[in-house]
């Protein structure tokens, strides 16, 4: 009995590997970055390194524990959001436009396969770029890495998942915390307007909101 139980064990630990590594991944020089179309306009709008609540905040996670249950850190992740100028340039750019012109923000979030390398990624990134600059700085310039991309449409937010690892690398050593952020991203509602992400970088702490301000 217990020689079936470790064969069922094993099975399942080489399942839940198999899934963890069988991303594609691809050199950071090959793989998509993100897509404008021909709202050229738009690469010019900013957008800024999230803080750790804000990330939270902005996957309507609470950031404290809940019914015992903490909310996951994603010590692993690094995100970028608009600034405020970008998202008010977006209705802006909509309303001059007749409609034409595009109101859709995106954000980037790149989950590292270790702390360590996240640590060491953030200390040569900017804070704050251009959109435009994204895939230059951010994707192209992680030289000897490689990354696997999701992309998700949720309403006026487009969410670009990447999850990078040094070329070599074998499997996803921070694959929980890409399997939780894809899953709260793919349940997520439809953003009908950018509540979420309106608070201002210089505010003292940002408060969980319940998913009031989501569509529903």
């Amino acid at each position: 009995m217990d020689q079936k139980e470790h064969h069922k064990n094993k099975k399942k630990k080489q399942k839940h590997n198999h899934q963890t590594s069988d991303f594609s991944f691809k050199p950071s020089s090959h793989v998509k970055g993100l897509r404008f179309g021909g709202q050229l306009l738009v690469k010019s709008f900013t957008v800024r390194r999230a803080r750790p609540l804000e990330l939270l905040r902005l996957l309507s996670l609470p950031p404290l524990a809940t019914h015992h249950k903490p909310s996951p850190g994603f010590h692993s992740t690094t995100a970028f959001l608009p600034t405020n100028f970008t998202i008010l340039a977006h209705h802006a750019w909509h309303t001059l436009t007749l409609g034409l012109g595009t109101k859709k923000s995106k954000v980037a979030l790149f989950v590292f396969e270790s702390e360590n390398m996240k640590v060491a990624v953030d200390r040569i990134w900017p804070a704050e770029m251009p959109l435009g600059e994204v895939n230059r700085k951010l994707i192209r310039g992680l030289t000897g890495c490689e990354m696997a991309r999701f992309k998700f449409r949720k309403g006026c937010i487009t969410f670009y998942v990447y999850a990078v690892r040094r070329i070599g690398s074998l499997g996803f050593s921070c694959g929980d915390d890409l399997r939780v952020i894809l899953e709260i991203v793919v349940a997520l509602n439809d953003f009908l307007d950018h509540t979420a992400m309106l608070a201002m970088p210089n505010q003292r702490s940002i408060n969980f909101a319940t998913p009031v301000a989501m569509a529903h």
